[in-house]
């Protein structure tokens, strides 16, 4: 039988273990409050804000589509076949161009009807100028009769009722005349109206008739085609009622589309359309903006996002809207709209602080007096981060 010994530890290792526990206690403990210290700081930091320069705009967005300024539907102003089309869509007319035409015939007989019955008329009139000539001359040679009493008073008055009376015929055919006339000037006119020409220069961007289609003029006017001018194009856009008091003609604008959202282009309003539109119990009003089309960039139908520029200002300096508090509309002066906020101290403190503001969008505001670029605000909520920068205040801000 063996008997295994084991030997007391020796003191001095007993004594390092001690102080290697010691030391691993000690560093757990630097290192959380150490990253508690790094939380703390960086929660701070990200409900904070630099004032810094930038460039901001104030405006109101709408929704808008586009149309050409100057347009005209070519419609046909008799009933008759469509004969032919000398145009198609896209194709480029001059004023005065032949763009189609109705089967004429109709109209031409018509004309001709009625130069017949001119002719006929006419004919009628000389003849009635000669029975006025004869019985002038009948009248005439009856009162140098009656004086020596070859004829009878009763002769003599009837050869004077003659001549009233072929004068009151020749006035009749005459009347007639002008009726028939005038007839034939219509006539004249809606065979005119067979052959259609261009009332103005501009593009053909519409087509609703074929050839060979009957159109009927007699209760409406039928559209054949439409015509533009596409160098300048307006944009119509609707524009809520809260924001309507503020858009006045001559504001500038600009918008996009979504064919192209990195080009921007730029016009002014040139009116408000006083009856508004009510679209899902909304109330919008309709607002003109005319922007030059040269390049024929912009095509009709197009929608837009429109920006009216209700104010702008370069190199000021900018707070976030999340760092302004209470409203004080009792300390309004001309610099602007009083807000009480929040700015850290030298230390970590927070004091207090009533600023102006002038222009503010949604994310920034014009910073009038109160605080200097520079200077660290609190924000109500910490923002998303941007880019890698945890406050979102962009380096130079481009609103």
């Amino acid at each position: 039988m063996q008997i295994k010994l084991f030997k007391t530890p020796n003191p001095r290792y007993r004594i390092t273990g001690l102080c290697l526990v010691i030391l691993s206690a000690g560093f757990g403990l630097w290192l959380f409050f150490s990253k508690s210290a790094d939380s703390e700081k960086q929660s701070l930091d990200e409900m904070a804000a630099i004032i810094e320069y930038g460039d901001i705009e104030e405006n109101v967005t709408a929704q808008g589509k586009l149309e050409p300024k100057e347009y005209v539907d070519v419609g046909v102003q008799v009933t008759g076949q469509l004969l032919k089309l000398h145009v198609e869509i896209g194709d480029v007319v001059k004023a005065g161009d032949l763009l189609a035409e109705i089967d004429p015939r109709i109209y031409a007989s018509r004309v001709m009807a009625d130069e017949a019955k001119i002719n006929t008329l006419k004919a009628q009139l000389v003849e009635q100028e000669a029975q006025i000539l004869f019985a002038d001359r009948q009248y005439a040679r009856n009162q140098l009769m009656f004086k020596t009493k070859a004829v009878s008073q009763q002769e003599l008055q009837s050869s004077e009722t003659n001549i009233k009376a072929a004068r009151a015929k020749a006035d009749s055919i005459k009347a007639q005349l002008k009726e028939i006339q005038s007839t034939l000037g219509g006539d004249r006119t809606n065979l005119g109206y067979t052959k259609i020409f261009a009332p103005m220069d501009g593009t053909v961007v519409q087509q609703s008739a074929r050839a060979g289609q009957t159109l009927n003029a007699n209760q409406q006017t039928p559209m054949i085609m439409q015509l533009a001018k596409l160098d300048k194009m307006t944009v119509r856009s609707q524009t809520a009622e809260a924001d309507i008091m503020r858009i006045i003609p001559g504001l500038p604008v600009y918008f996009t589309t979504l064919s192209s959202e990195q080009r921007r282009w730029r016009g002014t309003v040139r009116q408000v359309l006083p009856t508004p539109e009510v679209v899902n119990n909304v109330v919008l009003y309709n607002v003109l903006i005319d922007v030059d089309n040269t390049d024929r960039q912009l095509m009709t139908g197009m929608s837009a996002q429109v920006f009216f520029v209700l104010g702008e200002s370069k190199h000021v300096p900018l707070i976030p809207v999340s760092a302004l508090g209470k409203r004080l509309s009792e300390q309004d002066n001309k610099s602007g709209s009083a807000y009480r906020i929040k700015i850290f101290g030298t230390g970590k403190e927070l004091q207090e602080r009533i600023i102006h503001i002038g222009l503010q969008n949604r994310r920034f505001a014009e910073v009038r007096d109160g605080l200097k670029v520079g200077e660290r605000v609190k924000l109500a909520v910490a923002p998303k981060k941007h880019n890698g920068n945890p406050t979102g205040f962009p380096s130079t801000p481009r609103l």
